[in-house]
């Protein structure tokens, strides 16, 4: 019975380790090596690691403007992913960014907050290169050929025919010219001054 005492304390000490080191199991690190990328006028790209081990079933971001209170809060869960894409961003402004893993047991300590800032249009169109041609502007230069062939088509078309019908109204024409020359000469053999007999004398009734 004296040794009740120490048993139980013995028990006690097991089950706090227990509870400690499953706690601890639960505990997440902040993501490491946060990263802005693709920064564009309006969009930007984030990507992040994690420590290894952590048992991470998501991610969080909070995104906010330097000179502003306002925060946009984007989560995803059950995904492996380790980026995501922030859109609908202000020309030219600067943001901060925190990146949080998120687990069975709950959320990461915040990342260290990382600045960037969004590119001007007029910069992004200077950095262009003349030879430099994206995909877009390679399927409006597809379309915008692909419109002048139909056209340029319809248009000889349209003139193959107005020739073909020129030259079905000349051949009739053509055919018709010696049926008019026959009925002219007829015509005038119709109006000619009949011939009187010879000797003959042709008086007029007074």
């Amino acid at each position: 019975m004296e040794d009740k005492p120490g048993s139980c304390a013995a028990g006690l000490l097991l089950l706090l380790g227990f509870l400690s080191s499953a706690h601890a199991d639960t505990l997440l690190s902040a993501p490491l090596n946060v990263t802005i990328t693709d920064i564009e006028v309006n969009s930007a790209m984030v990507t992040w690691e994690i420590s290894e081990g952590d048992p991470v079933i998501g991610f969080a971001i909070t995104q906010q403007k330097k000179d502003a209170r306002m925060l946009r809060f984007i989560q995803e869960v059950n995904t492996t992913t380790r980026s995501c894409a922030l859109w609908d961003l202000d020309e030219d402004t600067e943001y901060f960014v925190h990146v949080q893993s998120i687990s069975m047991g709950g959320s990461s300590p915040p990342s260290e907050p990382v600045l960037f800032r969004t590119s001007k249009e007029s910069e992004k169109q200077a950095s262009k290169s003349p030879d430099e041609v994206t995909m877009e502007e390679v399927g409006q230069d597809a379309q915008l050929r692909a419109g002048e062939l139909i056209i340029i088509v319809v248009v000889l078309i349209m003139w193959a025919g107005v020739i073909v019908l020129f030259c079905r109204q000349y051949d009739i024409i053509k055919d018709n010219e010696p049926n008019n020359n026959k009925d002219k000469a007829k015509n005038s053999s119709e109006c000619s001054t009949p011939e009187h007999p010879r000797g003959g004398i042709l008086r007029s009734n007074v």
